[in-house]
């Protein structure tokens, strides 16, 4: 007797503000979750719920942090803002498209960071934006 072959699939996760539905699609030209003056080229996903969560929690606007499963549709790249220039290879796992990215459903239940750790990374954000490095290699 032969065991039925297992197909592994390798789960995405997109952290923001925004209230979305599965079937959504996020789209380039959009206003970045940090950055809502600039419209970006890519869409941006990990393959890490911290990653994810930190995209959450740092993300402008007024809505809950969500965190939703998602699925490019398209051909995606390691994120250069990540990949080798703040890390050696890729351990974040954050990659992004120019092809939409669709919603499959939010991930409900997961435990954020602590909150003073949050202030703290807005604070060296506020601070990087202060001194023009806040840089998002588009």
């Amino acid at each position: 007797m032969s065991a039925a072959p297992t197909v592994f699939r390798q789960s995405f996760l997109h952290g923001t503000r925004a209230d979305l539905s599965p079937g959504d699609l996020l789209v380039t030209g959009r206003a970045s979750n940090y950055r809502e003056e600039r419209p970006l080229n890519w869409v941006y996903f990990t393959a890490t719920l911290d990653t994810a969560a930190w995209g959450a929690e740092l993300a402008v606007g007024d809505g809950a942090p969500r965190i939703y499963l998602v699925e490019p549709t398209g051909d995606a790249f390691d994120d250069p803002n990540v990949t080798d220039k703040r890390f050696p290879g890729n351990p974040t796992l954050s990659y992004r498209t120019q092809q939409p990215v669709r919603v499959l459903g939010e991930v409900v239940g997961w435990t954020g960071h602590d909150a003073a750790v949050i202030d703290q990374r807005r604070s060296d954000l506020a601070r990087l934006r202060a001194e023009g490095q806040d840089v998002i290699i588009d």
